[in-house]
């Protein structure tokens, strides 16, 4: 039998990292059934409620009837277009948005090792921001309606990894570089916008600005084919990477020695955080906090292992922009309020009190 370093750090290669600690049992089933609940409750909240309310019982009746199935309902043309043209693409973009926002925070936090690691550090959202106040100041996004989703996730792609590879050196990325260039390139910009918009007439004022604050005002179906499986691909590869990211958490080099191969995994990570984020950003706008508090939210009740709290954190980002976006709506219907706006002040205070809460379980452990 062989013994020295090599074949002890085989012996101490873990299924799940010495940081995830195991969860009650009956916690995990639980904590999956009031997400799901809330999701669903969310899901026909967004469907019914509005300008024009709509009974749960026809809400089922129009979705049946579009896969042929009549269960005797009856509901008028007006109600059918209301819910089938108008909020089911605009549900649907919620939902996707939200959970591509939340895996990318999730993601982004484990592979960065900082609790305060957003989707906009890595420069998607200003990335996009700027493309699209740029290309609204020029009067390129008068044409097509893809145009500016187009440029806004090109955009947000192209200077997130423009960043990555400025921050690569000797072959390797440093996170703590690219996180501190992130921040710069992102006040860089915010410069730039604020320049574009004193530049900007009265139209392109508006058009920028209330695409910045954020909106699914204008969802269509279109769009939420061209960005859903964006969002779904990238889901799915950052799921595939959270034994990697559980890993990861132990420091670049803990990792290397087991068996990860530490820069691919990081490169596929800030990728789909990317593609995810641009693709969000690009038919909804600048949505603030969802990618920074929905994975605590989640972390406090399934735990850290990546392997429950990605998915965990597509379904709470999920249902946190349905929220938001049900508020926005209903709030002061007819008006419609910017949905940034909404996540800022549902985000804000939930985390400054995930802030005071750690800071007080810190304080308890030191005594």
């Amino acid at each position: 039998m062989t013994t020295g370093p090599l074949a002890q750090l085989r012996e101490r290669r873990p299924s799940a990292p010495p940081t995830v600690t195991a969860l009650p049992r009956w916690r995990m089933p639980f904590s999956w059934t009031v997400l799901t609940a809330l999701f669903l409750a969310l899901v026909l909240a967004n469907l019914g409620l509005g300008a024009f309310d709509v009974g749960v019982e026809r809400i089922i009746a129009i979705l049946l009837g579009k896969l042929g199935i009549d269960i005797g309902v009856q509901y008028t043309s007006a109600e059918e277009a209301v819910v089938w043209v108008i909020r089911v693409p605009r549900m649907i973009l919620a939902a996707l948005v939200g959970a591509g926002l939340g895996v990318s925070g999730a993601a982004l936090q484990g592979l960065f090792r900082n609790p305060l690691a957003d989707p906009s550090l890595i420069g998607v959202s200003s990335g996009a921001a700027f493309a699209v106040a740029l290309s609204v100041l020029l009067g390129l996004t008068s044409g097509a309606v893809f145009i500016q989703p187009l440029v806004a996730f090109v955009g947000g792609l192209v200077l997130t990894l423009g960043i990555y590879a400025f921050s690569r050196s000797a072959g390797r990325v440093q996170m703590a570089t690219m996180l501190l260039v992130g921040i710069a390139v992102n006040a860089l910009l915010a410069s730039a916008i604020s320049f574009i918009l004193s530049l900007s007439d009265d139209g392109a004022l508006r058009d920028i600005v209330y695409w910045i604050l954020g909106s699914l005002g204008g969802s269509v179906w279109d769009y939420a084919v061209t960005a859903g499986p964006l969002i779904l691909i990238a889901i799915f590869v950052l799921v595939r990477q959270a034994g990697a990211l559980n890993l990861l958490t132990l420091g670049d080099a803990e990792a290397r020695h087991l068996g990860v191969r530490v820069e691919r995994s990081q490169f596929i990570i800030v990728t789909a955080a990317a593609l995810a984020t641009g693709a969000g950003v690009a038919v909804a706008g600048v949505v603030g906090f969802v990618g920074l508090v929905a994975p605590h939210l989640v972390r406090l009740v399934v735990g850290p292992d990546h392997r429950s709290l990605i998915p965990a954190s597509a379904v709470s980002g999920a249902i946190l922009v349905l929220g938001a976006d049900l508020g926005a709506r209903t709030i002061f219907a007819p008006a419609e309020l910017p949905l940034g706006v909404v996540t800022a002040v549902i985000g804000t205070p939930v985390f400054l009190y995930l802030i005071h809460r750690a800071r007080r379980s810190l304080a308890m452990g030191g005594w």
